[in-house]
């Protein structure tokens, strides 16, 4: 059964988030939190939301 994407919920993003930390992929984890913190309402917890899942681009160390 396909899920509308207009039916999901800021915890739903979140949820998904959190599975793809735990599987290695942040930059993915890193979108779908920015799309649970624009569905959130409240501006602290928006901001929780993206200082827990920051940008893997601004974060990563080169290595030789």
């Amino acid at each position: 059964m396909p899920i509308d994407p207009a039916d999901l919920t800021a915890a739903d993003y979140l949820d998904s988030a959190r599975e793809m930390t735990a599987v290695g992929r942040p930059y993915l984890a890193h979108l779908l939190a920015e799309e649970a913190a624009r569905l959130t309402v409240d501006p602290a917890t928006a901001a929780g939301i993206r200082a827990s899942f920051t940008d893997p681009a601004t974060t990563r160390e080169e290595t030789d």
